[in-house]
């Protein structure tokens, strides 16, 4: 993997995942959510600009690829085939296996791993609404299902980096849309 602007979907797997020693704690007090360092950083910037509080919190960060075939293969027992393949990458095709993805959830008490709560409305609007101020993207956006290959998802972010994650936002792009 080289840089933040790696694409990876059901076309292009991930050639590699980053090494261990790269990943932090999102959060200080999630050490279980993993992050490449320049994600979590910018993450901690952008919750503090904002002074979420506990209102915003981190579902899932980066996975292993084992991680990632068990979810897949958990969510095609309990939801089925469509489900799945519409809100669930599959192994190997995940940004999470990137380090550079993370699922955030409004903090509400029967928090969905698969499909977390975070609405266009009060703080996770305004999350959404300033993200790529700090080098982050919705990945997943409302409409662009056929570009993506993935269903809309209001709750995944991908770090890209300041710049480039502006032009995307301001442009109304997909990463796809972007990088080809």
């Amino acid at each position: 993997m080289s840089g933040f602007l790696v694409l990876v979907n059901r076309e292009h797997p991930l050639s590699a995942p980053p090494p261990a020693s790269a990943l932090v704690p999102a959060l200080p007090d999630r050490p279980d959510v993993l992050l490449l360092r320049p994600a979590a950083d910018a993450l901690r910037r952008l919750l503090q600009a904002l002074d979420t509080g506990t209102r915003i919190v981190p579902v899932s960060g980066w996975r292993s690829r084992a991680e990632q075939e068990s979810l897949w293969a958990s969510s095609l027992r309990e939801n089925g085939p469509a489900f799945t393949q519409t809100y669930v990458a599959r192994p190997g095709c995940s940004e999470h296996e990137t380090g550079l993805a993370i699922d955030l959830g409004e903090n509400v008490p029967e928090l969905d791993f698969i499909r977390p709560s975070f609405p266009d409305t009060g703080i996770c609007g305004t999350f959404r609404a300033r993200a790529a101020e700090f080098g982050f993207i919705l990945r997943y956006p409302k409409g662009k299902e056929a570009v993506t290959g993935i269903g809309w998802e209001p709750w995944h972010f991908r770090y890209v980096g300041v710049p480039f994650a502006r032009e995307i936002a301001d442009r109304g792009l997909t990463l796809e849309e972007y990088l080809l």
